[in-house]
């Protein structure tokens, strides 16, 4: 029997990295789902259910940090985990990020791909 590839929702509006964080995440075995813009990743996030979400900060419309807020409100996804994948790297943006029930906080320039993946693993 085998087990179900765990999901994730990827919502980030750089169309470039989030065709590579699908691809990365998929070559390791995992299902994605994209989301170009924050309303669009909310209506994903509960039309369906993921195992992570990856969530960037400065999308178009909502902000990532709204976004947040509305996942952990949400009954159906306030235990999933979610990581934050931002060009905001302040501690002020960091800290906002934990208190507003991030699982994570990466700085996208900071990063490999594989430890975008070696991160999410710990959280499976």
């Amino acid at each position: 029997m085998t087990q179900n590839p765990s999901k994730f929702l990827i919502i980030e509006d750089d169309k470039f990295l989030a065709k590579m964080l699908s691809k990365t995440f998929e070559d390791n075995g995992y299902q994605t789902t994209l989301a170009s813009s924050g309303s669009e990743g909310l209506t994903k996030s509960e039309s369906e259910t993921f195992n992570l979400i990856l969530l960037d900060i400065m999308l178009g419309d909502v902000d990532g940090f709204e976004v947040l807020q509305k996942i952990r409100a949400s009954d159906k996804n306030k235990k999933t985990p979610v990581i934050i994948l931002s060009n905001l790297g302040q501690p002020e943006d960091i800290e906002r990020g934990r208190k507003l029930g991030a699982s994570d906080y990466l700085v996208k320039s900071d990063l490999s791909l594989d430890s975008v993946v070696a991160t999410a693993r710990k959280y499976l």
